[in-house]
């Protein structure tokens, strides 16, 4: 492949290893929110006195050995989640260890995971400093979609690096002129030749549409990191205090 490369160039990973890859990450949150549920489901759906006789009790509440337990495993998928994805941005020597875009991919799994676990470990029932905090994680999810899907729709190199509106141009004329160069062939051309053209006009069409709106999103994501990073922040901090709090009065899971 020729060109200026950008993530949609997945050189790291095939595309049918990329499609596992992101089906395998789905079907592990979709398991384990199913098996969570299932498993507590006649416990978390009683109003807080009646499930103090639920023979679970003792394991699923917040302080219990499965919910304590869910508790440590969600702060620790979150925080592994954001420190990896920082690393891979700032570090330069980590770009070799695959494309940012599939960092991101997983920053958003451990993210999506974490905040289930921690719902668990709440039990549904929450308030005070820690209603905060859980309300942040929210956001911080929430936004987290928003500002992936945001994120894909501004062309970038392999290495993650955010292309600018004339090297975009620049990619969209070389296309152009190899679309040209294939249409000026023979009407017999061969059907390889054929189904490259079908691939370069769909490309163009998709370089087309980004160039209309790079600026837009560029904006937006910008924009987005203001709204992001604080939520972020708060969720954090609380999240510590919490632990600190939890470990004053004793709390020690299993230990």
């Amino acid at each position: 492949m020729t060109g200026n490369p950008t993530v949609s160039t997945l050189s790291y990973m095939s595309k049918t290893a990329y499609f596992i890859y992101l089906f395998t990450l789905s079907l592990i949150v979709g398991a384990v929110l199913i098996f969570l549920t299932l498993h507590g489901y006649s416990f978390y759906r009683l109003g807080l006195e009646e499930r103090a006789f639920h023979a679970a009790y003792a394991s699923l509440k917040p302080s219990g050995a499965v919910g304590h337990g869910l508790g440590i495993a969600g702060s620790f998928l979150m925080l592994a989640g954001v420190a990896a994805y920082m690393l891979r941005k700032r570090l330069r020597s980590w770009t070799r260890l695959g494309l940012l875009r599939h960092w991101l991919e997983f920053h958003i799994f451990l993210c999506t995971l974490g905040p289930i676990l921690i719902l668990f470990h709440t039990s549904f029932k929450f308030g005070g400093l820690v209603a905060i905090s859980f309300w942040s994680m929210v956001a911080v999810f929430l936004s987290g979609i928003i500002g992936r899907f945001i994120y894909i729709q501004i062309p970038r190199t392999l290495e993650g690096r955010e292309l600018g509106l004339q090297e975009v141009r620049s990619m969209k004329e070389d296309l152009e002129s190899k679309i040209r160069e294939l249409e000026s062939l023979d009407p017999g051309q061969d059907q390889a030749v054929r189904k490259e053209l079908r691939r370069l006009l769909r490309r163009d069409r998709t370089l087309s549409r980004r160039v209309s709106r790079l600026a837009t999103m560029q904006n937006l994501f910008r924009y987005w990191h203001v709204a992001h990073l604080p939520f972020a922040i708060v969720m954090l901090v609380i999240m510590v205090i919490h632990v600190a709090v939890t470990l004053l009065f004793g709390y020690r899971w299993i230990f």
